[in-house]
């Protein structure tokens, strides 16, 4: 049987080797509330550029007011570090970011089919696919030295699929994928400590017309047995 690898123990094994200082990362973001723990966490090492595409999102007001929130994020972060986790200024590189286009439309032909899927199953991982096919294409035009992905800090991905895909992908567009599991090492309590320091908009589903629906029902429930 396979050991269950650790992806967050790998990253720091890469990081603690001191081979990837300066290395350029493209890192696709989900939200600025999910990136906030990871920029702090990377941005000693990396010269990171945040590429935002989401075509998931809806409806579309949603989609903007969180790329929003993302750009006001990484203003901040290039601005002043989080206090009492300060690193100097010349260990630290300013962020960038690149917004991809919003294409509703891509989303809606990968859930075609999938549409009664359970959140978290193959509707989800043809998602994480999407996004991360993106990301991938966009690191290797921008001829980056790595990809990777917030997505790994939220308890409710999954991580082992989301670098399963980004190993392959990596393996397909010759960009190498930075393995993670960032809500590990208490990675997820420190993105919802940042949200709280900068007033984060923290939405409360993940993003798609299906995971909306699903909230909604869930918050039913709750009050219906209240």
């Amino acid at each position: 049987m396979n050991a269950v690898r650790n992806y967050q123990k790998e990253l720091d094994r890469l990081i603690e080797s001191n081979s990837v200082r300066g290395a350029r990362l493209l890192l696709h973001s989900c939200c600025a509330p999910c990136s906030s723990y990871v920029l702090e966490y990377l941005r000693a090492h990396f010269r990171i550029t945040v590429f935002y595409y989401n075509p998931n999102i809806s409806p579309q007001e949603e989609y903007r007011k969180r790329v929003e929130e993302q750009k006001r994020l990484i203003g901040i972060c290039n601005g002043k570090l989080s206090a009492g986790r300060r690193t100097d200024a010349e260990d630290a590189y300013p962020i960038e970011i690149i917004e991809g286009d919003y294409e509703p439309e891509r989303f809606a032909e990968i859930a075609r089919g999938r549409e009664r899927c359970p959140e978290g199953g193959e509707r989800c991982f043809a998602c994480y696919e999407l996004r991360l096919r993106a990301s991938a294409e966009r690191a290797k035009e921008g001829r980056f030295d790595y990809f990777a992905t917030t997505l790994t800090v939220s308890p409710l991905k999954n991580a082992a699929k989301l670098n399963e895909i980004g190993e392959r992908l990596a393996a397909e567009y010759g960009v190498a994928w930075l393995p993670s599991d960032f809500k590990k090492k208490g990675g997820y309590q420190r993105s919802v400590e940042l949200s709280k320091e900068y007033g984060l908009y923290r939405q409360d589903y993940c993003g798609c017309a299906y995971s909306k629906a699903e909230r909604e029902r869930q918050k039913e429930e709750r009050a219906a047995r209240q």
